[in-house]
This record gives structure tokens, sequence and C-alpha cells, in this order.
């Protein structure tokens, strides 16, 4: 399973995708996980990575606060 994360580091969002999120929180110094999407594959979970990417810091905290998907 593939995971697509967001987290807070710096004042910006890092939105990496991983298949062991508790370990690469703790590689990230366990800073609070903002929103979390399982894919099946890793092609499904880069897609959405790019996508996410491209979204404004607005759009993240909406997207984070759950008003868009």
């Amino acid at each position: 399973m593939w995971h697509l994360y967001i987290i807070k580091q710096r004042e910006k969002f890092y939105t990496p995708i991983t298949t062991d999120l508790k370990n690469r929180l703790h590689q990230h110094g366990n800073p609070p996980l903002l929103y979390k999407e399982p894919f099946q594959n890793k092609h499904q979970a880069a897609r959405r990575e790019r996508q996410i990417k491209g979204f404004s810091y607005a759009k993240k905290q909406d997207l984070i606060k759950g008003l868009i998907k």
C-alpha cells in the first residue's frame, strides 16, 4: 500500500509518497500528519503527488481542511 501524505516543515507543505508512513514520519522528526491518502500502487500515488504539488498554498490548506478533494 502506498501513501501520499502532507506535513508542514519550515512554513511549507511537504507532499511525498511512501510505503512506510510511520518510518517516514519518524525520519522527518515526527511532525503532525496533516493529510494522507492511500493508493494501491506507486503510479496512482505519484500521479496524485504531482497534482497536489501543483496546488497553491491556499488550495493545499483547503485539501487538508477537507474542503476539496
